[in-house]
């Protein structure tokens, strides 16, 4: 009942809000189809399917091929099999003191005879498989003494039929729920279907711009995975070739065209925006004049690469423009964004502007404060720190934007000193506040949601905007999250690094490793080791915790000094924890994936990861870049208790290589873009069809269609 009631509820929303709205054809209530009552109607809410086009888009979960059928005679206990044959005696079993029973025939097909039972009896069953009827079958066989199948799918022979619907062709198996059996399901999608015929689908929505498309005629993409030869089919062919192909491949053909509507969609979106914001705003003249740039650089301590000089150059280039800058930097990890971003910084500082740096936690953003203060404040320009346990006051900034109030750039300018924020989420609460914000850089932005880097950017009036991110992103994903924003990548390590060995070991092998990392302590570096879990609340069975695990490892470890670093320690313990370890005080730091960003202490040169096969290729690849940060060679060692084929591939790429790129893209095919990023918090949208892990020659085919179909004359 809780079930039903929820199911008409939504129906109940979604009739009131159609009453309002202009429809189309294939936006019909299902409710007003034939066979749909409320309790039908309620079961396929519970599915989320409320419209004609909600069922036709259902995507099954996959297809049987029941177009071969197998001699009665050869069935085998446990097989899943269509068969054929004439109906030689039929009738009813009651059993028990009630009136239960089944009802049950016998199909011969001249060698063997296949015994069919449904444990629900209904009085039309005799009529329907009277003797002498001829039927197909698709089910499993229970047993073979006699041979039987339990509620088989049927499908009755009869001469001039169009073609069979569950048997005898290949036939879609959807997600279902309780109550909306397979049968009746397929069926509905069958009669709506001929009921909504191609023409009729095509003329309601076809997204693909130009005729050719909607009018139906085939695309030809040689670069996408379809068998040799095969055409993208129209939107309205797809979607019957989705339910019901003549041959599988059209499956894939199906769903590609369906997903390249997706993607489509998505890139309107994203190019219309960028369009919208070229449009309306006004960029801020951030690009400075070298003042206190070239005192930094000088007191830098090292060159910049040829790679950050050229990104450099181009963030430049943006913040002189006439649109304001929507730019994603991208690095491998100890690449110098953070270098990169400074200069990027003291360019709007120089011109007047504010600057706000937000990064994902207080550890990176204490950090990032540390190393901009020790930077910034020689060059006498006010570094602030703002984050959820620690706050500087915001009275002096809560002014009114003196643009708003008619005042010329040189008074904005000339007002106060320009400052740099830095801070966590602190930094987009209401109560916070900054005029004069030319420019926003967002750290390791894949741990930002989307919404939130925006409400920090509608701090100001147009700023300039830089993300950047240590974690490479696969292109596939950069077009869809990063399509509004330009990019540049840091492709370069700078000099003097020593080199990072990867290797993987079994539970068993702990002691010799233990015996290793006490060798790297003992000539004077340190050491991470990294769990999966806070504590045992958390674990499920053979996953370490971080707090059972200490007192083992401290052991393990002795007379080495350990520290304790997790999530959820109060700040100022997380603090004293990171300070002890970069003093050296602490010679070995047991933590969880908090230290996967931003952490930088150049002497630890050794990373121990437990229970590796829980964490995914990117984040492992995170984890080992907090070492060889330094002139040291360095060991980043993976303890796992490999059990499938997936966890060992994912470990021995990151043996064989330390290309982030390229482990990105391992990790996309091995996992998905959901696991990989996060789909609530990178903003990632959900496609029904389309799949970012092999769908890079659509998405790209998607952008250049938005591209054209914008620049199209509006006549056109």
């Amino acid at each position: 009942m809780t079930h039903l009631a929820l199911g008409t509820r939504q129906l109940e929303l979604y009739e009131k809000a159609m009453s309002s709205a202009s429809t189309g054809p294939l936006q019909t209530p299902l409710r007003q189809l034939w066979g749909v009552g409320p309790e039908r109607a309620a079961q396929l809410a519970r599915l989320k399917l409320l419209t004609v086009e909600d069922l036709l888009l259902h995507k099954p979960r996959r297809h049987e091929d029941r177009r071969k059928f197998a001699p009665i005679a050869s069935l085998k206990d446990g097989e899943s099999v269509t068969a054929r044959g004439k109906v030689v005696a039929c009738g009813f079993k009651r059993w028990g003191k009630g009136a239960r029973s089944t009802f049950e025939c016998i199909l011969e097909d001249g060698g063997g005879r296949l015994h069919l039972r449904w444990w629900q009896a209904y009085p039309w069953m005799e009529e329907h498989y009277a003797v002498g009827r001829e039927f197909m079958v698709f089910g499993k066989v229970v047993s073979t003494r006699p041979r039987t199948m339990d509620h088989p799918e049927t499908e009755l022979v009869e001469p001039g039929e169009e073609g069979a619907i569950h048997v005898n062709r290949i036939v879609p198996i959807y997600p279902a729920t309780e109550g909306l059996s397979q049968r009746w399901l397929r069926g509905l999608v069958w009669r709506t279907l001929q009921a909504y015929e191609p023409p009729l689908i095509a003329s309601e929505k076809d997204t693909l711009p130009g005729q050719a498309i909607a009018a139906g005629a085939n695309v030809q993409l040689s670069a996408l995975n379809l068998p040799p030869s095969t055409p993208l089919p129209s939107r309205a062919t797809a979607m019957v070739k989705l339910h019901f192909p003549d041959e599988l491949a059209e499956v894939e053909a199906a769903r590609q065209r369906l997903a390249l509507d997706e993607f489509l969609e998505m890139q309107l979106a994203i190019q219309t925006r960028r369009r919208t914001l070229q449009v309306n705003a006004t960029a801020l003249p951030c690009s400075g004049d070298n003042r206190l740039i070239k005192p930094f650089l000088r007191r830098l301590g090292f060159r910049l690469t040829t790679s950050q000089t050229r990104v450099l150059r181009e963030i430049r280039r943006d913040l002189g423009g006439h649109q304001p800058m929507r730019r994603l930097l991208q690095g491998d990890v100890g690449a110098g964004k953070t270098a990169v971003a400074a200069c990027a910084a003291l360019m709007a500082l120089e011109s007047g502007f504010n600057v706000a740096l937000m990064a994902p936690t207080g550890i990176l953003a204490e950090q990032q404060f540390r190393n901009f203060q020790g930077w910034f404040e020689p060059l006498g320009v006010k570094v602030t720190l703002q984050t959820g346990g620690r706050k500087t006051s915001n009275t002096e900034h809560r002014t009114l934007n003196l643009e708003q109030r008619g005042g010329t750039q040189s008074a904005i300018r000339n007002s106060r000193p320009a400052t740099l924020f830095i801070g966590t989420h602190a930094l987009i609460q209401d109560a916070f506040a900054m005029d004069r914000l030319g420019l926003v850089v967002v750290d390791e932005q894949h741990k930002f949601g989307v919404a939130q880097r925006e409400r920090l950017v509608r701090k100001g009036r147009y700023p300039h905007l830089l993300v950047m991110t240590a974690t490479p992103i696969p292109r596939t994903l950069g077009l869809t999250l990063y399509g509004d924003l330009d990019c540049s990548v840091i492709d370069e390590l700078p000099k003097g690094r020593g080199r990072v060995r990867t290797f993987v070991r079994a539970s068993e092998r702990l002691p010799k490793v233990w015996e290793f990392v006490r060798g790297k302590l003992a000539e004077g570096r340190q050491a991470y080791v990294v769990y999966p879990r806070v504590d045992e609340t958390d674990t499920v069975a053979g996953v370490k915790a971080v707090t059972e695990e200490f007192a083992r490892v401290a052991r393990a470890l002795a007379p080495h000094s350990v520290g304790l670093l997790h999530g959820r320690l109060r700040a100022d313990e997380k603090e004293r924890a990171m300070a002890a370890f970069r003093r050296g005080d602490i010679k070995v730091l047991l933590a969880t994936s908090v230290i996967e960003v931003g952490v930088d202490v150049p002497n630890a040169t050794v990373m121990v990861i437990e229970n590796a096969e829980q964490f995914g290729l990117a984040q492992l690849h995170q984890l080992r870049g907090r070492i060889g940060r330094g002139a040291h060679e360095s060991f980043c060692i993976l303890v796992a208790d490999i059990k499938t084929r997936d966890a060992r591939e994912r470990l021995t790429v990151l043996e064989e290589t330390s290309d982030g790129f390229k482990i990105a893209e391992a990790d996309l095919q091995l996992r998905g873009p959901g696991e990989l990023l996060g789909r609530e918090q990178s903003g990632l949208p959900s496609f029904r069809f389309g799949d970012l892990a092999k769908d890079r020659s659509l998405v790209e085919l998607a952008r250049r269609l938005a591209a054209k179909h914008l620049n199209a004359p509006a006549s056109a």
